[in-house]
């Protein structure tokens, strides 16, 4: 199959056009600096051009709720547009587990506006929610610092590998369209601060995590179910403890 992978220079795109090289695929890492551009549509024809399957795993490169809306929506359009003329037969995109719950968050605004395009759309399509990624467990401790403490609501979260990611992706990219939502997480599920805790132990940070029931996560009020998968989700095999072992040996 030729595959076109919107963000494949990316995190999980470049995993992903990894995978699927190796299973004998043609892919195309399309990018910007590959000279594909969904907000301005340039590259954007050549590169559909005879393509089976797109994958979208592009993120907004701005989290401000005007900016990522807007990115959002006209990437989202000039590429379902663009899939049309070229009879692609399957959209794949990545989106977040509870996106739908976290509506605070101009954000997750954004990502659900993405997913409404999506399924307005003709092309046949299936939406991968993924947990949060262990790499931005720095950014959730950034987002929630304030001075020496971190400030985190006692929730549970069920955080994945950028690795499994792409593992997920890869094998939903080779069946077929579900029109519709899957789900895709950790195989652990962690209180948020604990899973800051650990993290900073790991990092040998002395910040302190406080569990704030009314600490805001990004913006929006949590609860035990907003960040976790329904049954059924599929799981990856790698635990935070060997991510952050590989991780600090890489260091």
């Amino acid at each position: 199959m030729k595959i076109v992978v919107i963000g494949g220079t990316g995190l999980i795109g470049s995993k992903t056009v990894s995978n699927l090289s190796r299973l004998g695929h043609e892919v195309i890492a399309a990018a910007p600096n590959t000279g594909v551009n969904t907000l301005t549509g340039e590259g954007l024809a050549g590169a559909l051009d005879g393509a089976d399957v797109v994958v979208d795993v592009a993120n907004s490169p701005s989290f401000e709720d005007d900016a990522a809306m807007a990115f959002f929506q006209t990437a989202g359009r000039n590429l379902l547009a663009a899939e049309q003329v070229a009879g692609v037969k399957h959209h794949l995109a990545l989106s977040v587990v509870g996106t739908e719950r976290l509506q605070a968050s101009g954000y997750f605004r954004a990502k659900l506006a993405q997913e409404a395009l999506i399924k307005a759309s003709p092309t046949p399509y299936t939406i991968l929610r993924s947990t949060q990624f262990f790499q931005f467990v720095g950014g959730i401790v950034h987002a929630a610092a304030a001075g020496d403490a971190i400030r985190l609501p006692p929730v549970l979260i069920q955080p994945i590998a950028a690795d499994d990611v792409a593992a997920a992706l890869t094998k939903v990219v080779v069946g077929q369209p579900v029109n519709g939502a899957l789900e895709v997480a950790g195989p652990e599920t962690f209180r948020l601060d604990a899973f800051a805790e650990q993290y900073l132990s790991a990092q040998q940070d002395p910040r302190t995590v406080v569990a704030d029931p009314k600490a805001l996560y990004f913006g929006a009020v949590l609860d035990d179910g907003t960040l976790i998968p329904d049954a059924g989700a599929m799981l990856g095999e790698t635990t935070f403890e060997e991510w952050l072992d590989e991780s600090m040996a890489a260091d």
